[in-house]
Formats: C-alpha cells, sequence, structure tokens
C-alpha cells in the first residue's frame, strides 16, 4: 500500500470519482467486502467505525490494497480514533462533522475528509486542514446546494456524501464534487453476509460511470 498524503488523495476522487463507505456487521464482512471492491476497480473504500472491528478489518485488508488504490477509516470523531485506525493501517480518515479529529490527524500528516453541511462548517474543516470537505447528508442539499456552496469556496474541494446513487454521480460532479461517497447504492448488504456476486456487480457499475465521466472530460 503506498504512502498517502494529501495531493495523492485528492488526485486519486478526482480519477476514481467514488469512495465506497463500508458499514459492517463484523470484520470478517468488511474486509470482505472491501476486497470485492478493489477487484471491481473501486479505488478508495472506506470501513467506518461503526463496523464492529473495525481495526480488524482494516488490519487485514490493508496489507492487500491494489497499487493505486487506498483503504481509509470512516466515522472518526476522536483523538483516540484516530490513533487506532493509524495503527490499524488506515491511510487517510473520514469524520461525519467538524471534530476534534481533524486537526489532530492533520498534524499527524494523515489526509482528512471532514463531514460539513453548512457554509461556515466547510469553512471551519477546510482552516483545519481537511484535505476535502465531505458535505454530508448531501442529499439533504442536493446538487444545487453543493454548486451554491462551491462558489464562495472555490479553493475547497468537495466530496458529496450521504444518500448519493449512481445517478446522481454525474450530477454532483457537473456541480462541482470531485467526487461522491456511496453507501447503501454500492455497498448494500455486501459488508453484511449480503451476496458477493451483486455486491461485485454494484461496483463495476459504479467504476464504469467514472470511466465514463473522465472519457466526457
Amino acid at each position: 500500500m503506498s504512502t498517502l498524503d494529501t495531493p495523492t488523495l485528492l488526485e486519486a476522487i478526482r480519477e476514481s470519482r467514488v469512495l465506497a463507505v463500508i458499514r459492517g456487521d463484523s470484520a470478517e464482512h468488511a474486509a470482505n467486502a472491501a476486497r470485492i471492491l478493489f477487484s471491481e476497480g473501486i479505488r478508495l473504500v472506506e470501513i467506518a467505525l461503526t463496523t464492529p472491528g473495525t481495526a480488524d478489518a482494516l488490519a487485514a485488508v490493508a496489507p492487500e490494497v491494489p497499487e493505486g488504490s487506498h483503504l481509509g477509516a470512516g466515522t472518526v470523531c476522536t483523538l483516540e480514533d484516530v490513533d487506532a485506525v493509524v495503527a490499524a493501517g488506515a491511510t487517510f480518515v473520514v469524520t461525519p462533522a467538524v471534530t476534534e479529529a481533524v486537526p489532530y490527524a492533520t498534524g499527524l500528516g494523515m489526509p482528512v475528509l471532514a463531514g460539513a453541511f453548512t457554509p461556515t462548517e466547510a469553512y471551519e474543516a477546510w482552516r483545519q486542514g481537511a484535505a476535502a470537505v465531505k458535505l454530508f447528508p448531501a442529499s439533504a442539499g442536493g446538487p444545487g446546494y453543493l454548486k451554491a456552496l462551491t462558489e464562495p469556496f472555490p479553493q475547497i474541494p468537495f466530496l458529496a456524501v450521504g444518500g448519493v446513487g449512481l445517478t446522481q454521480l454525474p450530477e454532483y460532479v457537473a456541480a462541482g464534487a470531485l467526487g461522491v461517497g456511496a453507501g447503501g447504492p454500492l455497498v448494500g448488504d455486501g459488508a453484511r453476509g449480503g451476496s458477493a456476486d451483486e455486491l461485485a456487480e454494484r461496483a463495476r457499475a459504479f467504476a464504469a460511470a467514472a470511466r465514463d465521466l473522465r472519457a466526457a472530460r
């Protein structure tokens, strides 16, 4: 697994357009889902700390991450959370809000996708060193809201997360997002013992949509 810095993470998001968000029911199921996602062309995978045994899942998958792909940890809120996921092998962290984890992780050299919704939160996340702002929940505002946020903050990269499916991917990119984070619409029940074949099919569909966006540039 390659060393990850902020420019590398942002370039990976810009190229792949999709961050998979895993919320599993066990370390084993979460790790297996991550492996499938990577194998089907999803380059960015986040395992949320709401998954039982997240550290074990990260540690199991980290040595297997393909070159050019990246494994992160989500729902990171505290300093202790940061320490735990870094030790387990995560190369970036994702927060649900502007928490104490943002300046702490950035101080360690760990890229952060910081959750925010309002203009004030987005600016504060950026001021604290976030690599990008995770607009969350994106579905509460939609692509139009994201576009409005990018206008006063052209220097802030945004990632749309929360209620974002395959059909919304091009809409958010057109509105100015680097990409989207997809949980249910992409992972579904694949990290809870669901069909591996169906998970692989959804992953291929998202990866193909991202390729179409690259081809259209």
